[in-house]
């Protein structure tokens, strides 16, 4: 549902979209991709960027890599909580008008949404493609890592 038509909506969890070395150029870059149709909640979404930024900028240091998040939680989530105990028929409606509140947001993603990229020298190739398996874990869809630029400098390590 369209944010302007929702009184309450949560804002997203999600604090930065773009880290590391923003102006350099960087020979390699690899990309998560997601291999199902899913949701992907903004404080998972966070918690993968969170994940991939700490482990990257602590391997390879803060000028020596970019990472982007590619997708952003537009979706908001409802929730219709129903009343439970002793009289709770007489105070619920039942399921009248039962839209429910928002209680977050998520991302609808597809197969093969491009979820984050991270850009980095060839010789931390291995370092992004630990930060991606890291921050997969957070994603509850299963993801890929697809190399999208400088494969022809990773010659051996592919």
């Amino acid at each position: 549902t369209r944010i302007e038509y929702i009184d309450g909506a949560p804002g997203t969890r999600v604090k930065m979209f773009d880290m590391g070395n923003l102006q350099a150029d960087f020979p390699v870059m690899l990309t998560l991709v997601a291999k199902d149709e899913v949701q992907i909640r903004d404080n998972a979404l966070e918690a993968a960027r969170v994940i991939a930024n700490k482990y990257i900028a602590k391997m390879v240091g803060a000028n020596n890599y970019r990472l982007k998040l590619r997708i952003y939680p537009h979706h908001i989530l409802r929730e219709h909580k129903m009343a439970v105990g002793a009289g709770a028929d007489r105070v619920s409606q039942g399921m009248r008008a039962a839209y429910g509140r928002p209680v977050g947001r998520a991302a609808q993603v597809r197969p093969g949404t491009k979820i984050m990229s991270i850009w980095v020298k060839a010789e931390h190739f291995e370092f992004a493609k630990e930060a991606f398996r890291r921050a997969s874990m957070k994603l509850p869809t299963d993801t890929r890592i697809e190399i999208e630029k400088g494969a022809e400098l990773l010659k051996g390590k592919i």
